[in-house]
């Protein structure tokens, strides 16, 4: 792919729980960027956002943001106002996709299958399971898995939950309460209306969670999975179904839950990333580099997209 020569403004940082792997992201985007040639202004966000990135004047924004309001569309509606080209999903699907409970109305209609649930108050958590258990909690508007707990009846959380047993019901008010579905992690990359294929992760310990995720040595990635070619080829076109019916831009990640004791009825998407991590361990990186695409390949077909229409 050939890129003219661009004025890049990576935008990463912020103040969400995610900053971390943002600054990780946003650093190897505009290395690699830099690596290609192209002029990089590197923004770690604040609330000036819009007076540096209007004094930067760039051609086009990397938004290598993750997590609020960096990927909710807070930012993208911010940039659409004042007529930036950006990167990855526009304001609508960003709002529907951050938002767990949104993307089940969005998706499950059009025969997308993800688990049950409901939203459920913290605070009665003290006093009864909402689901039977095993079962998880989330918070609604988070990614890479903060927050995210797995009651069982084995657990140390106590039955019912115990008010002072550290968990998200400490610091969300309401989350969401979903079956937990046994069986194996997986996920699938979709890059310019392509899906690529699927990786399964096997977290050395627990379960898929933010350091899991990373934390070098904490999680094998299989990449392809050693799955059954019928789940491979589900979860491909559910990924890029999704994709397509959120409105998704440039890329995107689906994480799905299979029981494979259950065939394809135990295939079921948990939900679908717009801003997927671009650091050393990220998924949308290694399954780009399984098909034959570097990581600055990776990035330019990202900005390419960004620079071929509006959000």
């Amino acid at each position: 792919m050939s890129l003219p020569k661009l004025h890049v403004a990576v935008l990463m940082g912020g103040w969400s729980s995610e900053r971390p792997v943002s600054l990780m992201s946003g650093n190897g985007v505009a290395d690699a960027l830099e690596e290609r040639g192209h002029c990089v202004t590197r923004i770690d966000m604040d609330r000036d956002v819009a007076a540096r990135l209007a004094a930067a004047k760039p051609d086009v924004v990397f938004n290598a943001l993750h997590g609020t309001p960096g990927e909710d569309g807070t930012v993208q509606g911010m940039m659409d106002l004042m007529g930036l080209k950006y990167t990855h999903s526009g304001l609508a699907t960003s709002v529907i996709a951050i938002d767990k409970e949104l993307t089940k109305h969005a998706l499950v209609p059009h025969g997308i299958p993800m688990p049950g649930g409901r939203i459920v108050a913290s605070e009665d958590l003290y006093e009864r399971d909402p689901l039977a258990r095993p079962y998880v909690l989330k918070p609604v508007h988070e990614g890479s898995s903060v927050g995210v707990a797995i009651v069982t009846s084995e657990g140390n959380y106590g039955n019912p939950i115990g008010r002072d047993v550290a968990g998200p019901w400490q610091t969300f008010a309401h989350l969401l309460a979903e079956p937990f579905i046994r069986g194996k992690e997986l996920t699938t990359a979709v890059i310019a209306d392509r899906a690529l294929m699927v990786t399964e992760l096997k977290p050395k310990t627990g379960f898929y969670d933010f350091d899991a995720k990373y934390t070098e040595g904490l999680t094998e990635h299989v990449c392809p999975a050693e799955i059954p070619d019928e789940i491979t080829e589900a979860c491909k076109d559910i990924a890029l179904r999704a994709h397509r019916l959120l409105g998704c831009k440039g890329t995107s990640r689906a994480d799905f839950r299979w029981d494979d004791e259950q065939g394809i009825e135990g295939l079921f998407l948990l939900e679908v990333n717009t801003q997927p991590g671009m650091t050393p361990l990220s998924l949308v990186p290694e399954q780009a580099r399984h098909c034959g695409m570097e990581y600055a390949d990776l990035v330019e077909a990202i900005v390419a997209d960004a620079l071929g229409g509006a959000n």
